[in-house]
């Protein structure tokens, strides 16, 4: 059996569609009609990603999506009609991985699938050494936890993976490009804010730490440190 896939969308024919093409490629997909009846089994049984829509009947999908993240740092794909600044910025406050507006490719959808999972097996096999450290913050590559002046510090799949690489390059500035290949492993063009996403929520939870993550204007992004010139 592939790796189990929970989707929550109250539109019947999107609901077929996406378990449709994610069952072809292999994916252990349980669709669910509302958000709640997604938490419940999710919290019995958890999946290994978890696919929400905004607008349902009962909980929305921001709030099950908030509710996931307090216990587990599954990576979470938002869908939704709405684009709105607000949503987008409360998606990443609370945790989603990926934000995707309706209607979108099914196609998009799959490939971002792969790309989250294709990543995430890339930093398991990370054998290098078993913790990356950059002034006060501390990534434990075996666990997967990661510490800030010796306090957990909680960051997602994504959030792990982008500090992963950006402490790996941390003597020089990593492009918008470099990211999207090595950290998401997307080997196509796609016009994805997802880097951005994660950026403003990674930066809000460096806030307490002497690490900080610059803009390098028209480039990419670097590393560096409170206190040093």
């Amino acid at each position: 059996m592939g790796q189990s896939i929970y989707i929550a969308d109250d539109e019947k024919n999107i609901r077929e569609l996406i378990n449709s093409f994610l069952s072809n490629e292999g994916y252990t997909v349980t669709a669910f009609e509302n958000g709640d009846d997604l938490l419940v089994e999710f919290l019995d049984n958890p999946c290994d990603m978890v696919i929400l829509d905004i607008m349902m009947n009962g909980t929305d999908g921001l709030s099950v999506c908030s509710q996931i993240r307090q216990k587990h740092n599954v990576p979470i794909i938002i869908v939704s009609a709405r684009d709105s600044e607000l949503d987008r910025i409360t998606g990443i406050s609370i945790g989603s991985d990926d934000y995707l507006v309706k209607p979108f490719s099914t196609l998009e959808l799959v490939a971002r699938v792969k790309a989250i999972f294709r990543r995430m097996a890339f930093d398991r096999e990370i054998k290098k050494t078993s913790t990356l450290k950059y002034g006060s913050i501390v990534l434990n590559l075996n666990t997967r936890d990661a510490f800030s002046d010796e306090k957990p510090l909680d960051l997602t799949p994504t959030e792990f993976a982008f500090m992963v690489y950006l402490f790996e390059n941390s003597e020089r500035a990593v492009s918008r490009e470099e990211l999207l290949k090595n950290v998401w492993k997307f080997d196509f063009e796609v016009d994805t804010r997802a880097i951005d996403d994660v950026l403003k929520r990674l930066r809000k939870k460096l806030l307490f730490s002497n690490v900080k993550i610059e803009s390098v204007w028209g480039f990419g992004f670097k590393l560096s440190q409170e206190g040093n010139v």
